[in-house]
């Protein structure tokens, strides 16, 4: 569930630090009521940067299937990575 705090409790940073961590999710800062800030901890922060990533890519490969380019072959991948990164 999301926490909104008003922006005066950005005075206590330790507060906001720990409820960060611990919730893993994003606190929503208001002013005079109204959304202002989105404050997160950096693992939250990396985490969501990471899905918009994921699906930034999900979407251009589906684009790239619809506009019918040519499709690895998911076995000749992994085996090209497994020569390339595991060592013998």
């Amino acid at each position: 569930m999301p926490q909104i705090r008003p922006i005066k409790d950005l005075r206590n940073t330790t507060e906001i630090s720990e409820l960060c961590h611990s919730n893993k999710e994003p606190i929503f800062i208001t002013k005079n009521g109204y959304g202002d800030l989105v404050v997160m901890s950096i693992e939250t922060y990396e985490r969501e940067i990471a899905k918009v990533d994921l699906y930034k890519k999900l979407a251009e490969a589906e684009l790239q299937i619809k506009n019918g380019e040519l499709l690895l072959d998911a076995e000749d991948v992994f085996k090209e990575l497994r020569n390339k990164y595991v060592r013998k």
